[in-house]
Protein backbone atom coordinates (compact mmCIF):
# COMPACT_ATOMS: atom_id res chain seq x y z
CA UNK A 1 0.00 0.00 0.00
CA UNK A 2 1.53 3.29 -1.04
CA UNK A 3 1.44 6.55 0.91
CA UNK A 4 -1.39 7.95 -1.19
CA UNK A 5 -3.65 4.97 -0.52
CA UNK A 6 -2.79 5.09 3.18
CA UNK A 7 -3.70 8.76 3.28
CA UNK A 8 -7.04 8.09 1.58
CA UNK A 9 -7.87 5.38 4.10
CA UNK A 10 -6.98 7.66 7.02
CA UNK A 11 -9.14 10.46 5.63
CA UNK A 12 -12.00 8.02 5.09
CA UNK A 13 -11.74 6.74 8.65
CA UNK A 14 -11.67 10.29 10.00
CA UNK A 15 -14.74 11.22 7.98
CA UNK A 16 -16.54 8.09 9.15
CA UNK A 17 -15.67 8.84 12.77
CA UNK A 18 -16.83 12.43 12.34
CA UNK A 19 -20.12 11.27 10.80
CA UNK A 20 -20.73 8.79 13.61
CA UNK A 21 -19.90 11.41 16.24
CA UNK A 22 -22.17 13.99 14.61
CA UNK A 23 -25.00 11.48 14.38
CA UNK A 24 -24.63 10.57 18.06
CA UNK A 25 -24.54 14.24 19.03
CA UNK A 26 -27.71 14.96 17.08
CA UNK A 27 -29.45 11.93 18.61
CA UNK A 28 -28.43 12.92 22.15
CA UNK A 29 -29.50 16.54 21.61
CA UNK A 30 -32.83 15.44 20.13
CA UNK A 31 -33.44 13.11 23.09
CA UNK A 32 -32.61 15.81 25.62
CA UNK A 33 -34.79 18.33 23.80
CA UNK A 34 -37.70 15.89 23.63
CA UNK A 35 -37.36 15.06 27.32
CA UNK A 36 -37.25 18.78 28.17
CA UNK A 37 -40.39 19.45 26.11
CA UNK A 38 -42.21 16.63 27.90
CA UNK A 39 -41.09 17.94 31.28
CA UNK A 40 -42.14 21.49 30.36
CA UNK A 41 -45.57 20.22 29.32
CA UNK A 42 -45.89 18.25 32.55
CA UNK A 43 -44.94 21.28 34.64
CA UNK A 44 -47.42 23.47 32.74
CA UNK A 45 -50.11 20.88 33.45
CA UNK A 46 -49.31 20.80 37.17
CA UNK A 47 -49.22 24.60 37.37
CA UNK A 48 -52.55 24.76 35.57
CA UNK A 49 -54.19 22.24 37.89
CA UNK A 50 -53.00 24.07 40.99
CA UNK A 51 -54.13 27.41 39.58
CA UNK A 52 -57.62 26.14 38.75
CA UNK A 53 -58.36 24.06 41.85
CA UNK A 54 -56.94 25.49 45.10
CA UNK A 55 -55.59 22.89 47.51
CA UNK A 56 -58.22 23.64 50.14
CA UNK A 57 -61.03 22.57 47.81
CA UNK A 58 -60.01 18.90 47.67
CA UNK A 59 -58.29 16.31 49.83
CA UNK A 60 -57.59 13.45 47.43
CA UNK A 61 -54.39 12.70 45.51
CA UNK A 62 -55.59 14.57 42.44
CA UNK A 63 -52.68 13.52 40.22
CA UNK A 64 -53.43 9.86 40.91
CA UNK A 65 -57.23 10.12 40.71
CA UNK A 66 -57.50 10.02 36.94
CA UNK A 67 -59.65 8.51 34.24
CA UNK A 68 -58.70 7.80 30.65
CA UNK A 69 -61.16 9.08 28.09
CA UNK A 70 -61.10 8.14 24.42
CA UNK A 71 -60.28 10.51 21.58
CA UNK A 72 -63.26 12.79 21.07
CA UNK A 73 -63.91 15.51 18.54
CA UNK A 74 -65.96 17.46 21.06
CA UNK A 75 -62.82 18.09 23.12
CA UNK A 76 -60.55 18.30 20.07
CA UNK A 77 -58.64 15.21 21.26
CA UNK A 78 -57.17 12.91 18.63
CA UNK A 79 -55.94 10.33 21.13
CA UNK A 80 -56.97 9.11 24.60
CA UNK A 81 -56.20 11.53 27.41
CA UNK A 82 -56.26 11.51 31.18
CA UNK A 83 -58.75 13.61 33.08
CA UNK A 84 -58.00 14.54 36.67
CA UNK A 85 -60.66 14.41 39.38
CA UNK A 86 -60.79 16.49 42.58
CA UNK A 87 -62.73 15.10 45.54
CA UNK A 88 -63.34 16.10 49.14
CA UNK A 89 -64.30 13.52 51.73
CA UNK A 90 -64.87 11.12 48.85
CA UNK A 91 -67.41 13.39 47.16
CA UNK A 92 -66.77 14.75 43.64
CA UNK A 93 -65.63 18.36 43.46
CA UNK A 94 -64.36 18.99 39.94
CA UNK A 95 -62.70 17.54 36.86
CA UNK A 96 -59.72 19.02 35.10
CA UNK A 97 -59.59 18.07 31.44
CA UNK A 98 -57.27 18.74 28.52
CA UNK A 99 -59.07 20.42 25.63
CA UNK A 100 -57.76 21.47 22.23
CA UNK A 101 -59.18 24.35 20.22
CA UNK A 102 -58.22 23.20 16.71
CA UNK A 103 -59.05 26.44 14.95
CA UNK A 104 -56.74 29.01 16.48
CA UNK A 105 -55.34 31.67 14.18
CA UNK A 106 -51.89 30.08 14.09
CA UNK A 107 -52.81 26.49 14.88
CA UNK A 108 -54.26 24.39 17.70
CA UNK A 109 -54.54 25.91 21.17
CA UNK A 110 -54.05 23.50 24.10
CA UNK A 111 -56.25 24.32 27.06
CA UNK A 112 -56.87 23.04 30.55
CA UNK A 113 -60.53 23.32 31.52
CA UNK A 114 -61.77 22.69 35.06
CA UNK A 115 -65.46 22.15 35.72
CA UNK A 116 -67.15 21.80 39.12
CA UNK A 117 -69.53 18.91 39.70
CA UNK A 118 -72.52 21.25 39.34
CA UNK A 119 -71.44 22.19 35.80
CA UNK A 120 -69.91 25.56 36.68
CA UNK A 121 -66.49 26.42 35.32
CA UNK A 122 -63.76 26.56 37.92
CA UNK A 123 -61.55 28.14 35.29
CA UNK A 124 -59.60 27.82 32.08
CA UNK A 125 -55.89 28.10 31.38
CA UNK A 126 -53.83 27.95 28.20
CA UNK A 127 -51.13 25.29 28.15
CA UNK A 128 -49.69 25.88 24.70
CA UNK A 129 -50.35 28.03 21.64
CA UNK A 130 -48.69 29.74 18.68
CA UNK A 131 -50.92 32.79 18.43
CA UNK A 132 -49.59 36.17 17.32
CA UNK A 133 -47.58 38.00 20.01
CA UNK A 134 -49.30 41.19 21.11
CA UNK A 135 -52.67 40.06 19.70
CA UNK A 136 -53.74 36.45 20.12
CA UNK A 137 -51.41 35.81 23.02
CA UNK A 138 -53.78 37.77 25.25
CA UNK A 139 -55.39 34.40 25.99
CA UNK A 140 -52.44 33.86 28.36
CA UNK A 141 -53.22 34.82 31.94
CA UNK A 142 -49.84 36.57 32.19
CA UNK A 143 -50.80 38.79 29.23
CA UNK A 144 -54.34 39.74 30.24
CA UNK A 145 -57.16 38.64 32.54
CA UNK A 146 -59.42 37.69 29.61
CA UNK A 147 -59.12 33.93 30.25
CA UNK A 148 -60.14 34.35 33.89
CA UNK A 149 -63.59 35.60 32.85
CA UNK A 150 -64.67 31.99 32.22
CA UNK A 151 -64.65 31.27 35.96
CA UNK A 152 -68.21 30.87 37.24
CA UNK A 153 -69.70 30.50 33.77
CA UNK A 154 -71.82 27.50 32.72
CA UNK A 155 -73.89 26.33 29.76
CA UNK A 156 -76.75 28.50 31.02
CA UNK A 157 -74.62 31.44 32.08
CA UNK A 158 -74.53 33.07 29.64
CA UNK A 159 -77.36 31.63 27.56
CA UNK A 160 -76.25 29.12 24.89
CA UNK A 161 -76.78 31.65 22.10
CA UNK A 162 -74.42 34.06 23.86
CA UNK A 163 -71.42 31.74 23.89
CA UNK A 164 -69.82 33.85 21.20
CA UNK A 165 -67.65 36.95 20.97
CA UNK A 166 -69.50 40.28 21.02
CA UNK A 167 -68.64 40.82 17.37
CA UNK A 168 -70.81 37.76 16.62
CA UNK A 169 -73.60 38.93 18.93
CA UNK A 170 -72.36 37.06 22.00
CA UNK A 171 -71.35 37.92 25.54
CA UNK A 172 -67.57 37.55 25.40
CA UNK A 173 -65.02 40.22 24.58
CA UNK A 174 -62.75 39.82 21.60
CA UNK A 175 -59.28 41.32 21.23
CA UNK A 176 -58.60 44.40 19.19
CA UNK A 177 -57.30 43.13 15.88
CA UNK A 178 -57.77 39.48 16.85
CA UNK A 179 -61.16 37.78 16.82
CA UNK A 180 -60.27 34.30 15.59
CA UNK A 181 -58.28 33.38 18.70
CA UNK A 182 -60.92 34.18 21.37
CA UNK A 183 -63.61 32.70 19.14
CA UNK A 184 -61.69 29.41 19.02
CA UNK A 185 -61.19 29.33 22.79
CA UNK A 186 -64.85 30.13 23.51
CA UNK A 187 -66.04 27.36 21.19
CA UNK A 188 -63.64 24.87 22.80
CA UNK A 189 -64.72 25.74 26.34
CA UNK A 190 -68.38 25.48 25.41
CA UNK A 191 -67.66 22.07 23.86
CA UNK A 192 -65.99 20.97 27.10
CA UNK A 193 -69.05 22.03 29.11
CA UNK A 194 -71.33 20.12 26.75
CA UNK A 195 -69.14 17.02 26.98
CA UNK A 196 -69.15 17.26 30.77
CA UNK A 197 -72.93 17.63 30.89
CA UNK A 198 -73.39 14.42 28.91
CA UNK A 199 -70.67 12.40 30.69
CA UNK A 200 -70.75 13.85 34.22
CA UNK A 201 -71.35 10.57 36.08
CA UNK A 202 -68.90 8.58 33.96
CA UNK A 203 -66.16 11.19 34.43
CA UNK A 204 -66.29 10.76 38.21
CA UNK A 205 -66.59 6.97 38.07
CA UNK A 206 -63.77 4.75 39.27
CA UNK A 207 -63.38 2.99 35.91
CA UNK A 208 -62.52 4.22 32.43
CA UNK A 209 -65.13 5.73 30.14
CA UNK A 210 -65.95 3.23 27.38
Amino acid sequence: MNNFQSHIIKVGLLLAAFAIGATLLVAITERQTRDQIIENQRQALLDGIHALIPDEQYDNAILQDTILIPATEQLGLKQPQEIYRARRDGEPVAVIMPVIAPDGYSGPIRLLVSIYHDGTLAGVRVLEHRETPGLGDKIEVKRSDWITEFSGKSLDNPEPRDWRVKKDGGAFDQFTGATITPRAVINAVRGALEYFEINRNALFARQNVE
